[in-house]
């Protein structure tokens, strides 16, 4: 069946500059991309490009701009039959200023309507269940979460921060960015302090943490064992959609059988790539190892 995303559907534009004009002036755009966003669908996205089918649980308004992301999302290979049209809801919009250096401004306007409920993911249940994997975005709202983790039928992989520790026992995976990894723990994220944590929410339910690290490289942890990754020595252009090309192929890869150190080297590898462009559409140009 491959992998079912439950998570965020936007239109992205990304504005590169030198700097960001002060209040009052103006300042010109070197580059301007427009295309499919949101964390669920580059992580669907992502999935597709590594040979994973994927399905996407989203929420798209009943607009033009809805029709158009959805038409770009089957392009990729992408199934969006359980994309929800929400009437009267306009397409969430993330517009990212992206200056030199990589430093980068979101503003979003992600209204109520494109968030998930939970009776949008149980009219996906049986996609859920006959999944291979199910990857929640914890951004969305809890009760749709929790249903999401209720029913999913293989790999469930969490991305975010758990506000609700009793998903972690239907959890496989968990994957946290620097920020997140600290509010999760309690403790700053590095790799020391996180090691001493990490038993812990292991005795909880995942069998794999995936974490950055404030000092650069991810930590994967598991039971008996933890690898940490330092990433690649390539420009950073954008750190937008890094997480998600980390989550999607660590994804890949442990479907394909690889262990979690193979998996770890990869995604970190897969993300490395996608910082290096502008935006956070990924572009995997090779397939995860097999076991």
């Amino acid at each position: 069946m491959g992998a079912v995303v439950v998570g965020q559907l936007a239109r992205d534009v990304v504005m590169v500059m030198e700097r960001l004009p002060d209040a009052g002036s103006s300042g010109p755009v070197r580059e301007r991309l427009e295309q499919l966003g949101g964390k669920g669908a580059n992580q669907a996205v992502g999935l597709s490009q590594l040979g994973v089918p994927a399905a996407l649980v989203a929420v798209a308004g009943d607009d033009p701009v809805g029709d158009a992301l959805l038409a770009r999302a089957a392009v990729d290979g992408v199934d969006v039959s359980h994309v929800v049209r929400r009437a009267g809801t306009p397409t969430g919009l993330i517009v990212e200023v992206l200056e030199d250096g990589g430093r980068w401004r979101y503003l979003e306007h992600l209204p109520q309507g494109v968030l998930l409920t939970e009776a949008d993911v149980r009219a996906a249940e049986g996609a859920l269940r006959a999944a291979d994997a199910v990857l929640v975005q914890l951004q969305q709202p809890l009760t749709a979460v929790r249903a999401a983790v209720e029913v999913a039928g293989g790999l469930v992989v969490l991305d975010g921060v758990v506000t609700d520790r009793a998903l972690l026992r239907g959890a496989d995976v968990l994957r946290a960015d620097a920020r997140e990894t600290a509010m999760l723990l309690g403790v700053p994220a590095r790799e020391k302090d996180v090691l001493d944590a990490a038993p812990g929410l292991l005795d909880a339910g995942p069998k794999l943490l995936a974490f950055a690290l404030e000092e650069g490289g991810d930590l994967f942890v598991w039971r008996g064992g933890h690898e940490t990754v330092p990433h690649a020595g390539g420009t950073v252009v954008d750190t937008t959609g890094g997480g998600d090309a980390l989550t999607a192929a660590l994804t890949a890869a442990l479907l394909s059988g690889s262990s979690p150190r193979e998996a770890g080297r990869f995604a970190v590898a897969a993300a490395g790539d996608v910082v290096t462009r502008a935006g956070g559409r990924p572009a995997f140009t090779r397939r995860p190892p097999s076991g």
